[in-house]
């Protein structure tokens, strides 16, 4: 502790490591490694690309212990600051502290993998710094089970999605990740190592999830499991008019279980040939094109595709499952001919998203910034949303996908950090931009600052989904009537919870 104080008082805010890697890793009795230097260059920076900050080090941290020993160390510390980091894929810099310490959870990943029978019920225990696409394949491959709630891109860490919410094309039937999570180990601000459920701990429990990293770190998390299904039918459909599409895509996730698709979500694109937000973006299959001479006369300037898909068994005939999937369709209104469909076992569906990634990093544009928006929309204020954002502001295109599809609030948990519409049906709404194939950075950040201070300005019932504000005031906003019960929460857990606007939430302590 004293090496610490006296490092960052020497810097001036610049903190720089001057008694060797040695010093620091046994002034706070680690069993793990500390890295300096070039070591951390990983560390300064995050998905986000917006941002790039260097760390005083960086944490591989061999257990819980050694978490709860770096962050004591911390709140000993004056002016240091602590940011857990799981695979990097922040947007806004939460993964990064300037002159603190970053603790690196993919070091954690293999502490714990246990599957768990508690009355009939199957859980799978695993670390807080598991990928989840590693927790699909070992739950499947070993137990024929997997986790019911995901996100589209499982290149995550378990503790980072729990503490936004998890959210996916299954979330309007199972609720998100955090409403499939039944225990968590979690290290507070205090450095205590505390474990919580609904019964036990209750308040740092539905406070951590969806809370945004500030209640402290997600070290272990155990997580409901069901049958994994061998196959999935994939499907996207075609439409011209947005009241179609949402009236089919609000049908189908208000359906009973057994009634609907197994999965629903939906994009926008470009009524033209742009090969990332046009026409070419919508086939599953690359053999068949897009027949772009069905499309009505209509003149819209965007078009919506519903994309849903099926689950089913190895053993069952094609011909049932051609029968059930042609059910789920007909009363649809989406263009007749313009649909497009694939089967693949259930771990392929779900890394679809690693696929394009792959395609991404060898096209060296993964690496690009992606200033990303994510909003929840009530669905009284998502026609709005429509004519003005979609149709008009972003209307050629972001250089990414641009997602929207319905949730069901009644799947979520209130009792959770996670900020809501208050309508039961509210929409995801997701522009993720790829600067490298769009506007500028600057332009896209600016872009995505007036549409959401159109939708303050307009009164919409919205909330920003992975949010990041600057100032106490937006969070107050943000949180609204669940402000107060969030500090007193956040405060019961931290020493350090002290607000402070443009420093995120809190002052010192940054866990997100």
């Amino acid at each position: 502790i004293a090496y610490l104080d006296r490092t960052v008082h020497e810097t001036d805010g610049e903190p720089k490591p001057n008694g060797g890697v040695s010093t620091l890793s046994k002034s706070i009795d680690l069993q793990g490694r500390v890295e300096t230097g070039d070591k951390t260059t990983i560390a300064s920076k995050d998905f986000g690309g917006l941002y790039s900050t260097k760390p005083l080090a960086l944490i591989k941290p061999a257990g819980s212990d050694d978490v709860s020993r770096v962050i004591k160390a911390a709140s000993r510390t004056p002016r240091m600051t602590v940011a857990a980091r799981g695979n990097g894929h922040s947007i806004n810099g939460q993964a990064m502290t300037n002159g603190g310490l970053v603790i690196d959870m993919r070091s954690t990943e293999e502490n714990h993998f246990r599957l768990l029978n508690i009355n009939g019920s199957l859980f799978i225990d695993v670390s807080g710094g598991a990928l989840w696409e590693n927790v699909l394949t070992r739950c499947v491959s070993r137990f024929g089970l997997a986790p019911r709630s995901w996100t589209d891109y499982l290149s995550l860490t378990v503790g980072g999605t729990l503490s936004n919410a998890g959210v996916s094309g299954q979330a309007f039937r199972y609720g998100p990740q955090i409403s499939n999570v039944t225990e968590l180990e979690i290290i507070t601000g205090k450095g205590d190592i505390t474990v919580c459920s609904e019964t036990r701990n209750p308040e740092l429990f539905f406070g951590s999830l969806g809370g945004l990293g500030q209640f402290g770190i997600i070290t272990r998390a155990m997580v409901k499991l069901q049958p994994a299904p061998d196959m999935v039918r994939w499907i996207r459909v075609v439409y011209t008019e947005f009241d179609e599409f949402t009236r089919d895509a609000e049908f189908l996730v208000s359906r009973d279980d057994g009634e609907s698709f197994d999965y629903v979500e939906g994009f926008v694109f470009c009524n033209n040939d742009d090969p990332v937000n046009g026409w070419p973006s919508v086939p599953l299959d690359p053999v068949h094109g897009f027949n772009q001479g069905i499309i009505p006369q209509t003149g819209a300037s965007v078009l919506y595709c519903l994309e849903v898909a099926f689950h089913y068994q190895k053993g069952d005939h094609p011909s049932t499952v051609d029968k059930a999937v042609a059910g789920l369709l007909k009363p649809l209104r989406f263009v007749e001919g313009l649909k497009s469909e694939v089967d693949l076992s259930y771990v392929e569906f779900l890394l679809r998203v690693k696929r394009a990634e792959e395609q991404a990093k060898a096209n060296g544009i993964w690496d690009a910034p992606h200033p990303w928006l994510n909003l929840f929309i009530s669905k009284s204020d998502i026609v709005d949303f429509d004519q003005t954002v979609f149709k008009k502001m972003v209307k050629d295109g972001i250089g990414g996908p641009m997602l929207i599809y319905p949730l069901m609030r009644s799947k979520w948990d209130n009792r959770t950090s996670v900020a809501l519409p208050d309508s039961e049906i509210f929409y995801l709404v997701a522009l993720l931009r790829f600067v490298s194939r769009g506007p500028s950075v600057e332009e896209s950040v600016a872009q995505n600052r007036e549409i959401v201070e159109w939708c303050i300005k307009e009164g919409l019932d919205f909330k920003l989904y992975l949010p990041h504000y600057q100032s106490k005031e937006e969070w107050k906003r943000h949180f609204g009537n669940q402000w107060t019960r969030f500090v007193e929460r956040k405060a019961s857990f931290d020493p350090m919870a002290i607000l402070a606007p443009g420093q995120n939430i809190f002052k010192r302590t940054h866990l997100s």
